[in-house]
């Protein structure tokens, strides 16, 4: 019996994940969470063999929870589940911890067939996600720098500032420093915040000291 976590803040997409695996023998649905904070949470307090999660998500994200888990020692295997098949999306999974990387559109069949790899501990991606992966690995990353003002931004989001801080330390607008995240997330290609600071500090743009 694989015992299951869904993770994803649609209440529609968990009750109908939750119902296709309670209809199969061999599954067992012992929760369900609808952020990053709440996988985590029941991820310890049940023990699942396998946790689907989403990557968009209120609060904390698929992502962060994924890096929380590893870094915990969860066992759980995660297996990503969403709408989202660009490299700033999947290779931060899987540089996390995720033990695979499926699409929404996925058939049943393949589903199911994927939650049983990944409680085996086998690694299964969608088709798209594995060229999106050998892309990746084949094109070295773009030497494409930041611009001075986009380091500062990114280092004062790295120390934890707002959006709102870092524009009274600048001193420009809230919407610049919008602007100017929306920038480094294209340069750098990753989809959010704490993606940007992971993927500056790779690549020697911040400095840990």
């Amino acid at each position: 019996m694989i015992r299951l976590l869904i993770a994803d803040d649609h209440p529609v997409v968990r009750d109908g994940l939750s119902g296709m695996f309670a209809a199969e023998p061999g599954f067992e649905v012992v929760g369900q969470a609808g952020d990053g904070a709440e996988a985590i949470r029941l991820a310890e307090e049940l023990r699942p063999d396998v946790i689907l999660m989403d990557l968009q998500m209120p609060g904390v994200n698929g992502l962060t929870a994924i890096s929380e888990l590893t870094e915990r020692g969860v066992a759980a295997r995660v297996l990503v589940l969403t709408t989202y098949d660009t490299d700033g999306y999947v290779v931060p999974a899987i540089e996390a911890g995720a033990t695979g990387y499926l699409l929404k559109d996925a058939p049943r069949d393949e589903l199911l067939r994927a939650v049983r790899s990944a409680a085996d501990g086998t690694s299964v991606l969608a088709p798209s996600v594995a060229n999106t992966l050998m892309n990746h690995v084949r094109t070295p990353p773009k030497a494409e720098i930041l611009s001075p003002r986009e380091l500062e931004v990114i280092e004062l989001v790295a120390a934890g500032n707002t959006n709102r801080e870092i524009a009274a330390h600048l001193f420009i607008s809230e919407a610049t420093v919008k602007t100017h995240l929306l920038n480094i997330y294209a340069k750098l290609a990753v989809p959010d915040r704490a993606s940007a600071v992971a993927e500056a500090f790779r690549r020697g743009l911040l400095s840990a000291a």
